[in-house]
């Protein structure tokens, strides 16, 4: 899983306008992204943009890094993969990942829908 690729790249929505930055945040589209710099009340749609700019640029495997705590991050964002129709599979990350601190997601970027619907 060390696949890097520049472009695209995730820009924040606009549905968080009081962020106290001018400009969209832009992030490089790796195959990892760490989700504890974001709110609890983003990671759902920043999870599904991420995977969405991944199966764009071709990724097939990626980690979501959502920590250990309590786990309701966790179960969260595997509530929404489940859903996602370009989601083959996901498991806990190995021990030397992140172990049930990651999730590791199967992509099949040949089901990802062209239109840009989102989950509700």
């Amino acid at each position: 899983m060390h696949k890097k690729n520049k472009a695209p790249s995730l820009a924040a929505p606009d549905e968080f306008d009081d962020s106290p930055f001018p400009d969209p945040i832009v992030m490089p589209i790796e195959d990892v992204i760490d989700l504890h710099p974001f709110a609890p009340k983003e990671i759902r749609s920043v999870v599904e943009e991420y995977l969405r700019e991944c199966c764009t640029a071709g990724f097939t495997q990626v980690r979501l890094i959502h920590g250990k705590g309590k786990g309701v991050q966790r179960e969260s964002i595997r509530a929404l993969l489940a859903r996602l129709p370009y989601v083959q599979d996901f498991a806990d990350a190995p021990m030397e990942g992140g172990g049930w601190g990651a999730t590791i997601v199967s992509l099949d970027p040949s089901r990802i829908d062209p239109a840009g619907s989102r989950e509700p």
